[in-house]
């Protein structure tokens, strides 16, 4: 009995393992169960039962509320922000062939952040108030990590991209977009800086369904683009010589996996801003999981990330109420560990 599921179209085929399917499945349900969770817990707690019910327009006038308009569209762009940000780790890594590669980590979610928050200082007047649509701001988030991709890839780039230059430059990048993030807070207007601190770190505080609309659309295309290349990613693990062989052009899809990346990476920052680690946890969780096939490893990696952000969020809103705390403190948290751990492996092999 075939341990593979085949799905063929007139111009596409997809393999799925089957144990993959199952991952999938289960990763899902998982998900969908925090989210309902998640949807109870506060500082008004309601049932799941009642949840449910408030979800399908039922229940009480003040659950519905707290339901759909205060926390479902927190939740939503928790989940829709850690899976593009995971997916986006999961390409750097198999195009780069570096399990250290991250969008946070090699300064691409800080270009991000410079251009954030650069279009807020540019486009706000004096009554907070953005004087663009905000439509504009993942394209401008996607414009700044798009730049600071390339740059840290072209520096780090002698004969092939080591591992140790690739981070060191990385974080020598995210240090510096990280010192132009405060100069363009401190050339702004004085109450941006507070609001700006706090979505640097990483917070899904204060979301609503405009901003939910706007992102899930942008991570929807992203993410089946990211599933129809998959194929080219393999290659791109191969490397150059091995890809080449096999007719792939390295180079032309080299870039366009970059673009997708930094375009998932910029669209995360720019609503749930510079939440850290998820890119470089969820794909090597999702590894663990359906091993190293692209065509799998996309799909878990994002279930992978959406929880990961979701319960990073849960815990920030609920261990410390009445205060809140970002809930890239609890990424990084968890994250930073990890990526000592990550290098001190590196360092071994």
């Amino acid at each position: 009995m075939s341990k593979y599921v085949i799905l063929r179209k007139r111009h596409l085929s997809y393999l799925f393992d089957k144990k993959a399917l199952w991952v999938i499945t289960i990763l899902f349900v998982v998900l969908m169960f925090a989210a309902l969770v998640s949807m109870g817990m506060g500082q008004m707690a309601i049932h799941p039962l009642d949840v449910l019910k408030a979800l399908f327009g039922y229940g009480t006038e003040m659950e519905r509320l707290v339901v759909t308009s205060f926390r479902l569209p927190r939740i939503m762009l928790a989940i829709l922000a850690g899976a593009a940000l995971a997916v986006s780790g999961a390409i750097l890594q198999g195009i780069i062939r570096n399990p250290l590669a991250s969008p946070d980590i090699i300064g691409i979610t800080g270009g991000a952040s410079v251009a954030v928050v650069t279009f807020f200082t540019l486009f706000s007047d004096r009554s907070n108030a953005l004087t663009v649509s905000i439509n504009w701001l993942p394209l401008a988030a996607f414009l700044g990590a798009f730049l600071i991709g390339f740059l840290v890839y072209i520096l780090a780039w002698k004969e092939g991209v080591s591992p140790l230059r690739l981070v060191l430059i990385g974080i020598g990048l995210a240090a510096a977009m990280k010192a132009l993030t405060t100069l363009m807070m401190i050339l702004g207007p004085i109450y941006r800086a507070t609001e700006a601190n706090i979505w640097i770190t990483g917070s899904v505080h204060g979301t609503n369904w405009r901003e939910v609309l706007t992102l899930l659309p942008w991570v929807l295309a992203m993410g089946v683009l990211a599933l129809v290349r998959t194929r080219h990613l393999n290659v791109q693990e191969l490397g150059d010589e091995v890809g080449k062989g096999v007719g792939s052009a390295i180079q032309k899809e080299r870039l366009i996996l970059l673009t997708l990346s930094t375009a998932l990476a910029g669209g995360a920052v720019a609503f749930a801003g510079g939440i850290g680690f998820v890119g470089l946890m969820a794909p090597h969780m999702a590894r663990r999981l359906v091993g190293s096939a692209y065509g799998v490893l996309i799909p878990v990696s994002a279930l992978m990330g959406g929880l990961i952000v979701l319960l990073a969020d849960l815990a920030a809103r609920t261990l410390f109420a009445p205060l809140e705390v970002p809930a890239g403190v609890f990424t990084a948290a968890i994250g930073a560990p990890y990526f000592i751990y990550l290098l001190f492996r590196q360092r071994q092999h």
